[in-house]
């Protein structure tokens, strides 16, 4: 995994309850904005996927009983929102820079240090 998105999951995995339910909050309210698609548009191998989805699964993990107890369910949800938006830091260039400030928004709005948008390649 490249450094910077080692950092920032380790980043968004560390925030406190309120922010991560915040965010999840935050995602749902995008679905219907575009974000269901802009997460589709990602390109990424099973492998990338699995990788993204063991460093959160792994940060989160020991936190389970405390993002529980601050809301029933906040530990899967905030797994689900962490995982989406690493997956943009992880692959830029397969989204447009509106798919990416769509799915790194819910830590963005919360002054989340998120890596910058590059383009590797010309999105379709």
């Amino acid at each position: 995994m490249d450094a910077a998105t080692a950092r920032f999951i380790a980043t968004i995995t560390a925030l406190p309850p309120e922010t991560l339910a915040a965010a999840f909050d935050h995602a749902v309210g995008l679905r219907r904005q575009g974000g269901r698609e802009a997460s589709r548009a990602l390109r990424l191998s099973a492998s990338e996927n699995s990788e993204l989805d063991h460093a959160v699964r792994s940060a989160l993990l020991p936190r389970g009983e405390e993002l529980n107890a601050y809301r029933a369910g906040l530990h899967s949800r905030a797994k689900s929102v962490c995982v989406i938006a690493a997956r943009a830091v992880r692959k830029p260039g397969t989204l447009s820079a509106e798919q990416y400030a769509l799915l790194t928004a819910p830590f963005t709005v919360l002054d989340v240090a998120v890596p910058r948008h590059h383009a590797t390649r010309p999105v379709r």
